[in-house]
């Protein structure tokens, strides 16, 4: 998975170069929503603004509260401002990972009302894992100090459906797509049927993917350390609502 790390261990100046490159140097808790209603509020614990989080706990309340925001229709567009922009030339210091699918209706920074510089944002069909988006993720937590990955799958997802399908019809996907379908085909519940299955391996499949990510050597060792929390969570299209998956 850590790639970049691997090769920073034989190489320590070069791998401060790239970080400098990469980050600009030159210049678990409730719950990812809280389940009771109410009025979301204003403030946030920003990553460029305002204070970045630094630990699971404070990512997840400040993706909960921007959540919150998106769904009430309260969104406050943080970070956008002309004074961030210039603020970001000189680095960025984003509060979390969140691998999410790459369907145009769950862009991240949206559904958890945030802006530049707060999230690293990493995307596949299907949130499936591959060498890029391992060594993405691994870059977020290892290089820049985030304190918290976010696995999210989302209600109605094509890949997910798409890998059932194929599974369940046996004609492989054309092109690269059928390395989705592979990734995703242990998600799948062979004891259900029609949109049960698909809904059903759709949180499996977050399931799955989180706890890869979590059993990564290095980043377990975060874990147990409790600098870092790897959680798995779901958006429905129908309520724009995020919530953990157990």
């Amino acid at each position: 998975m850590t790639v970049n790390a691997a090769e920073g261990r034989g190489a320590p100046g070069r791998r401060r170069l790239v970080r400098a490159v990469l980050t600009g140097a030159a210049a678990v808790g409730a719950g990812l929503v809280a389940g009771t209603p109410g009025t979301p509020t204003a403030s946030r614990a920003g990553g460029a603004s305002g204070a970045r989080p630094t630990t699971p706990e404070t990512a997840l309340e400040a993706l909960a509260a921007g959540n919150a925001r998106w769904r009430t229709l309260h969104e406050t567009h943080p970070d956008e401002t002309r004074t961030v922009r210039r603020t970001l030339v000189r680095g960025q210091h984003p509060f979390a990972v969140v691998l999410g699918c790459v369907d145009s209706r769950v862009p991240p920074e949206l559904v958890f009302d945030q802006g530049l510089g707060d999230l690293l944002t990493v995307r596949s069909a299907g949130e499936v894992l591959d060498e890029a988006v391992l060594g993405s993720i691994a870059y977020g937590v290892l290089e820049l100090g985030i304190p918290l990955v976010v696995v999210l799958g989302h209600q109605s997802c094509g890949a997910v459906a798409a890998a059932v399908n194929a599974a369940e019809g046996g004609a492989p996907l054309p092109g690269h797509m059928q390395y989705l379908v592979d990734q995703i085909r242990p998600a799948i519940d062979r004891t259900l049927r029609g949109p049960a299955r698909i809904d059903a391996a759709i949180t499996t499949n977050v399931r799955l993917v989180r706890s890869r990510l979590a059993a990564e050597p290095e980043l377990a060792a975060k874990v147990a350390a409790g600098k870092l929390a790897v959680v798995g969570a779901r958006y429905q299209l129908t309520s724009q609502r995020v919530r953990r998956i157990p």
